[in-house]
């Protein structure tokens, strides 16, 4: 549908008039709209609206600042609205219908109540004696419990600066959200969100007593980021898998702040920061939404992101020019967002895994997710900002994966496609999370023990594998969903390895027949088609030999594979534990080899890439197809970035190492008082499709953002 204009409103306007401001009614049903396709400025001229039907579109929220005087009935039913902040600017709805829109929450229900002071009839039901309680009864509740925590623990500074009163607010708001408790724990989010705009409002009034203090209903403010420890389904299993261990102490202290030193091409500050902190970097305003709570599912420790952010414009498509040149990185922000108990003084829990959102047609993907110790988190690499959090105890997150499935929307609407999270690690649990509707929806047990790598295939989205440390791979059919969450998991396939998998990938192109996996002792090839005759176990095919193995010995054994990926639809890159190179070879060459007596085939290599020399493992490398890229980060906090189109046009012919093409040297971040953090192992690398944002995650709890410029 193309931008509302004046002449369809005209036409859908009633009564029939030339001019936009005698409108009464308007019907905008069943046209496919979206957000963007309601603009502000011609729509504030219907001054006379009284009632607009909107049902049956696309919306995810209305427009801001729009201002429709009259209007009292809103229809937004069948929907896809996600947020409900935006229409605080209709101060005069007296009632609204927004049945179907499966994102909405219960504490959505609950915003929308104090945000529109004269609603009291929603989805066709009298709300007048809850709403009364709502904003009175429960908003003075939160009031008061919001003015003892400060009358105990808070008072105004002798010398009441801009710089103390803002640290002042941000300490006080931020202590208020997490021990201001009032209401079931179904509303936990709407309770933190009002006590936010309860506790600006407070300090306010304390430094400028004549403003009125009482509650502003139409006012929307920017909630800090939710902290939330939630529970896990009791098991008796704590297997605790080989990864690599550290040890630092973890003192007990609320998030903090680290900054960059200027180093190399840091040419500004960034932030290590915890989910409740802000970067030094002016940022427009993030929306936030509630968690939800579902009998399958477990609470996200949201904020959703928001239109607030601005349109996220897809990145312009690469032209052969842009491939042939190297890119210039810095640094953007640094995370501490996984820290166990919010502590700042965290740098001992490892974070594993981190892989963007995919998005149709190479559109822009800033939205990366990251897991490590009990958390997963979702992260705006601009902003740098963490949009939602999910958290279980006792977990260890290892690895996770995104994917796409269909979920119906029933009464005959056709089914629309849903992005969704898979994580799993110690315990054996896959999480099957929807982070759109902050809602971990279900899990399944994939092993008795842990899992080390989720896989999902990049052709049919409810596909997932999943590698154990019990030495096997399994091939699940997870399925879609329906409006109320409900699915189904189906196991149609097990691959039996010889040691653990560390990695699993799939050829870019061609049907989903071969897996290749990375494992502990070695590089395993699988069929990994569905059998007619319903056979679900197999053996790898071949193993993939490198010429690093002629160098093994007693003391020396290079056949860990733990990195490998794609960089185009035929070359592979691949690194060997203690090797200080990286293989780029040929899958198709290779796989064409007949395998000798023992299963092998050589890999048929086109060109080394020379790396850090370390003894450090599990140090993952990453691949970006579009820019022709390889990155792989070390054990100093470096990352090694390698751009190949030059040897992809010559075929490799150098026949020499080929150095990387730049290392990018770990920005020093320095925590006041505590000097600098010297430089972590980097245990996974991700790079949006375009290599706009380059995400490196290490082994002492931070996560570092760079930005193409």
């Amino acid at each position: 549908m193309a931008t509302i204009t004046e002449k369809i409103l005209l036409e859908k306007g009633s009564p029939k008039t030339t001019k936009l401001e005698e409108i009464k009614t308007l019907n905008l049903s069943k046209l496919r709209l979206k957000s963007s396709d309601l603009p502000v400025s011609l729509l504030s001229r219907l001054r006379s609206l009284e009632r607009w039907d909107l049902s049956g579109n696309l919306l995810q929220e209305l427009p801001k600042n729009l201002e429709l005087p009259e209007l009292r009935f809103l229809d937004l039913s069948d929907n896809q609205m996600e947020d409900v902040t935006s229409m605080a600017s209709l101060p005069s709805l007296e009632e609204v219908k927004m049945e179907d829109n499966i994102y909405i929450t219960v504490s959505d229900n609950y915003k929308l109540i104090t945000l529109l002071p004269k609603l009291r009839c929603y989805n066709g039901k009298d709300i007048t004696s809850n709403a009364n309680h709502l904003r009175f009864v429960f908003t003075e509740n939160l009031r008061a419990r919001m003015i003892a925590l400060w009358e105990r623990s808070y008072s105004l500074p002798d010398s009441a600066t801009a710089d103390k009163m803002a640290a002042l607010e941000d300490d006080f708001v931020n202590a208020a959200r997490k021990q201001v408790k009032y209401g079931p724990s179904s509303v936990s989010d709407f309770t933190k969100w009002k006590v936010e705009i309860l506790a600006r409002e407070y300090l306010r009034s304390l430094t400028e007593p004549k403003e009125d203090v009482s509650d502003t209903t139409n006012e929307v403010l920017t909630p800090a980021k939710r902290k939330q420890t939630l529970p896990l389904t009791n098991s008796s299993l704590r297997l605790t898998p080989r990864k690599k261990a550290r040890v630092d102490p973890a003192a007990e202290d609320g998030p903090g702040k680290l900054r960059l030193c200027p180093k190399r091409r840091a040419t500004a500050d960034a932030v290590l920061a915890g989910p409740a902190t802000k970067p030094h970097f002016p940022l427009t305003p993030t929306r936030r939404v509630p968690a939800k709570k579902d009998g399958v599912g477990e609470d996200l420790t949201p904020p959703r992101i928001a239109a607030a952010n601005g349109a996220m414009s897809g990145p312009k498509e690469a032209t052969s020019d842009d491939v042939t040149q190297p890119l210039c990185l810095q640094p953007l922000h640094v995370l501490q967002c996984h820290s166990k108990q919010d502590n700042a003084e965290d740098f001992s829990t490892q974070l594993w895994a981190c892989a963007f959102q995919p998005q149709p047609d190479y559109a822009e993907s800033r939205l990366v997710a990251t897991c490590g110790g009990d958390s997963l988190c979702v992260i705006d690499c601009e902003t740098g900002m963490v949009m939602k959090k999910y958290k279980v105890t006792g977990e260890e997150f290892f690895s996770l994966a995104w994917s796409t499935v269909l979920m119906s929307r029933g009464g005959g609407a056709a089914a629309q496609p849903c992005s969704i999270l898979a994580a799993g690690g110690k315990r054996g649990l896959v999480k099957l999370i929807h982070p759109r509707c902050n809602l971990a929806y279900g899990e399944f047990r994939a092993s008795r023990r842990a899992l080390s790598v989720l896989r999902f295939s990049h052709r049919q989205g409810n596909f997932l594998f999943t590698g154990c440390y019990d030495n096997k791979i399994v091939l699940w059919d997870i399925g879609g969903l329906d409006s109320k969450y409900s699915y189904k998991v189906v196991q149609l396939l097990a691959l039996e390895s010889s040691s653990t998998p560390l990695h699993l990938c799939l050829p870019p192109s061609g049907p989903d027949t071969k897996l290749l996996a990375a494992c502990e002792d070695g590089l395993h090839c699988y069929d990994a088609r569905l059998a007619p005759s319903g056979a679900t176990k197999r053996s790898k095919e071949v193993e993939v030999t490198f010429p690093v193995y002629e160098k093994e010995d007693k003391d020396l054994d290079y056949h860990t594979v733990d990195g490998v990926s794609f960089l185009t639809d035929d070359i592979v890159a691949s690194k060997n534990f203690m090797h200080d190179r990286i293989y780029l070879w040929s899958w198709s060459r290779t796989r064409s080899q007949r395998p000798n007596k023992r299963g092998c085939v050589r890999a048929v290599v086109l060109a080394e890439l020379r790396w850090a020399c370390t003894e450090v493992p599990y140090l993952a490398l990453n691949t970006c197809p579009a820019r022709s890229y390889v990155v792989c980060g070390d054990n100093e906090g470096k990352l090694w970035t390698y751009h190949v189109a030059d040897l992809l046009k010559d075929n490799f012919q150098s026949g020499k190492p080929i150095e990387p093409t730049e290392v990018l040297e770990w920005p020093a971040p320095v925590r006041k008082g505590r000097g600098q953090v010297e430089g972590p192992s980097i245990n996974s690398v991700a790079m949006d499709p375009n290599l706009r944002y380059l995400v490196a995650l290490s082994d002492k709890n931070m996560v570092m953002v760079w930005k193409s410029k």
